[in-house]
């Protein structure tokens, strides 16, 4: 049986916790900053943790995470 191969762009989207949940980051912090408002930008800069519904796709994604 051949090596799983990893989905690079997933790799670089995602990665492991120390418990196994995914970390992932937010969207929309990349242009049209001005009409966003402080607190928002701030807490778009948090990680956040991978909903359960994505997790299965994301481990067949990400085998050896």
């Amino acid at each position: 049986m051949p090596k799983m191969k990893t989905r690079r762009a997933a790799a670089k989207r995602f990665s492991a916790t120390g418990s196994g949940k995914l970390k992932r980051n937010h969207a929309y912090t990349s242009h049209i900053l001005e009409t966003k408002t402080p607190k928002r930008k701030r807490n778009l800069r948090k990680s956040a943790i991978a909903t359960s519904a994505d997790v299965k796709r994301l481990k067949d994604c990400l085998p050896y995470l």
